[in-house]
């Protein structure tokens, strides 16, 4: 579906004189604390967060699916739809590809058909999570960590093939969530599933090109109950550590346990110069993958204040960040928890960039706790909307995203081309 520019101008004609009202409001408030509001624009717009492709369609539980109309049946379509959701808010300009969910059978074609959406592709993401039709060995007791020297090599394999897609396409990184682990106590020697893990990961970290990341990806549980082998930023960080400068730990909010301190977590990989990215989402209970913002704002806040202060700080020497969202669902049209899920991210971010760093700084060093958490929540409860309306205006974006695509009819139109019945593949 190819968006009709026009009524984006539309839709923004109606809502702008209330949009200049606000906006004016606060840039007084900004202005007279200090801020460059068109500092602060510049950076709004320049932050891109990108679509999972596996995002694009309705998800489920281990109980069931309850898919939706009008979903993407190819990878043509899956571009097509982070096209549209791009051309709506001008923040979501690249798509990560799950693989082999996603195989480009013509990669130039379908480079050309991203460029077309101004599109580019950002991390590709490994699977040996799953078993494949044709696979020849089974993942059931692990892949890179497998006792079986066939199985690591057949996992190894299937992560080389993904950087030859990667490759293909553009792409400069490989995402590899691991999934090993034991359910049941001395199922396995911890110490030597670590040390296979290693020896596979190190296979493939020699197969990455020169520009090329890796992301190491941890998870706590799930799907095994017991033990997982990269359980957690320790274990994540002291893989990088190992494999070298181009290895960088992935930050998934959804992969902690209930109450753990993300912020400080993205502090220590900052600090250590081994921060690679972040798969966001929101969570209540486990890996929920709920809609960005929706549970935890307060939190997605402080995990920005960590990154901005360490985007700015002289003393941070880390590579250049990876912003990707990693939602799956049951209930609600993917395409507007996308949206509200970039808006929760950028808000957090926005938030995060009008902190008063020097009155920050001061209260720190003189132990002052009130008024440390007042400078925080200051920033926090100030409503940064209308910089991110302004953002999008002025890139010719929707003003009130949900809105226009509510008011577009993009769903309705997007089942009566490709059917009621019309499924995301992969998920």
């Amino acid at each position: 579906m190819i968006l009709d520019k026009s009524l984006i101008e539309q839709h923004n004609e109606k809502q702008s004189a209330l949009h200049q009202k606000k906006l004016d409001t606060l840039t007084a408030v900004l202005s007279d604390e200090g801020h460059s509001v068109n500092a602060i624009l510049d950076k709004i717009a320049a932050f891109q967060v990108a679509i999972p492709s596996w995002a694009l369609g309705t998800g489920g539980t281990r109980f069931g699916r309850f898919a939706g109309g009008g979903e993407p049946r190819s990878l043509e379509e899956k571009i097509e739809d982070v096209g549209l959701l791009h051309a709506i808010n001008q923040s979501s300009g690249a798509i990560s590809l799950h693989i082999p969910w996603d195989i480009p059978q013509n990669a130039k074609a379908i480079q050309q058909l991203a460029a077309s959406f101004e599109l580019k592709f950002d991390a590709v993401n490994s699977n040996t999570f799953q078993d494949q039709q044709n696979q020849d060995l089974s993942y059931k007791y692990g892949s890179l960590s497998h006792t079986d020297k066939g199985v690591r090599d057949q996992a190894i394999a299937h992560n080389i093939e993904v950087i030859k897609h990667g490759v293909d396409l553009g792409s400069k990184a490989l995402t590899i969530w691991l999934s090993d682990g034991t359910d049941f106590p001395g199922q396995q020697n911890f110490r030597r599933a670590f040390q296979r893990t290693l020896d596979s990961f190190q296979q493939i970290y020699a197969a990455l090109p020169d520009e090329w990341k890796v992301f190491v990806e941890y998870k706590p549980y799930e799907p095994h109950f017991y033990s997982t082998v990269v359980a957690d930023w320790g274990s994540s960080l002291l893989f990088c550590q190992k494999l070298g400068e181009k290895a960088l730990g992935l930050v998934d909010l959804g992969h902690h346990l209930p109450n753990t301190n993300i912020e400080q977590i993205v502090s220590r990989f900052l600090m250590e110069g081994k921060l690679g990215g972040f798969h966001f989402n929101d969570s209540k209970y486990g890996d929920d993958d709920l809609t960005v913002g929706s549970i935890k704002p307060y939190q997605l806040f402080l995990i920005f204040n960590e990154l901005v202060e360490g985007m700015q700080s002289a003393e941070v020497n880390n590579p250049e960040l990876s912003w990707m969202i990693d939602a799956s669902h049951n209930i609600k049209d993917p395409l507007e928890d996308l949206l509200q899920s970039v808006e929760a991210i950028k808000m957090a971010y926005a938030q995060a960039l009008i902190i008063d760093r020097k009155a920050l700084e001061k209260a720190q060093a003189e132990n002052d706790v009130t008024q440390a958490q007042e400078i925080l929540q200051n920033a926090y409860r100030t409503d940064v909307r209308p910089l991110l309306a302004q953002a999008r205006l002025q890139a010719g974006a929707a003003l009130h995203p949900v809105s226009f695509y509510r008011e577009s009819n993009i769903r309705e139109e997007l089942v009566k081309q490709r059917g009621a019945k019309a499924f995301a593949t992969g998920l």
